[in-house]
């Protein structure tokens, strides 16, 4: 082998190399975040249990609970669509628990016709999951207090708001039935590995015959 062939060679070798590793990388982070998922879904569809006592998002997020307690009559109106329906809000409202603690329940979505109807208040029973949103940035404007319009759902002022802890439940079955229609808990985490490591493996493919069609016409040159 002449000698000016060890250089390409010993670059594609290490070009296909580096790619295959990246691309067996993501698959296992594919596998790792897939099973996170799939933990996450079968936590929320879970056999509701009982609020617990000092519920924390480290170990509570999306747990599956039943509260029952009394629906107040103050609502929070968080800015929303839904596709095939169009705009509307989604219904906050604080939910008295036995014993005199109070929470908040994201009740469902309203079309934005319904937004000064009178909805249902007193005693209700409420299968849901308990949510941390992470829905507030920088960009998102403040509260419209007047209209009671709010552009997303943060824990800390909403429950300021309306004199409650920063406990959410978002319903999935409100009973008896209310106007609102409950918006199942939507897990908004990224799972795009496979398609990064069809990048990589592609990129060493290419990389591949680049070497391979470097290789072959320095050796045309050599003749």
């Amino acid at each position: 082998m002449h000698h000016k062939l060890i250089f390409p060679i010993l670059l594609g070798s290490f070009g296909v190399i580096f790619f295959c590793g990246l691309g067996i990388w993501q698959l296992q982070r594919l596998a790792w975040k897939t099973e996170i998922l799939t933990n996450i879904e079968i936590k929320i569809v879970a056999e509701p249990g009982k609020l617990p006592e000092e519920p924390s998002e480290e170990k509570d997020q999306y747990l599956s609970v039943l509260v029952s307690g009394i629906v107040q009559p103050q609502e929070i109106h968080i800015l929303t669509s839904i596709k095939n329906i169009g705009p509307g809000f989604l219904v906050i409202s604080p939910l008295e628990l036995p014993g005199g603690k109070v929470i908040m329940v994201d009740r469902g979505f309203i079309p934005e016709a319904q937004k000064n109807a009178l909805r249902r208040q007193g005693k209700s029973k409420i299968i849901g999951n308990l949510l941390w949103p992470n829905e507030i940035d920088s960009f998102t404007p403040d509260p419209n207090m007047e209209k009671n319009i709010w552009f997303g759902r943060d824990l800390k002022i909403m429950s300021e708001h309306l004199g409650t802890d920063p406990v959410l439940v978002i319903a999935r079955s409100i009973s008896p039935v209310d106007k609102p229609l409950p918006q199942r808990v939507g897990v908004h985490i990224a799972n795009n590995h496979l398609s990064y490591a069809i990048t990589w493996f592609s990129l060493a493919c290419v990389w591949f015959g680049m070497t391979i069609l470097l290789i072959n016409r320095m050796k045309k040159h050599q003749v």
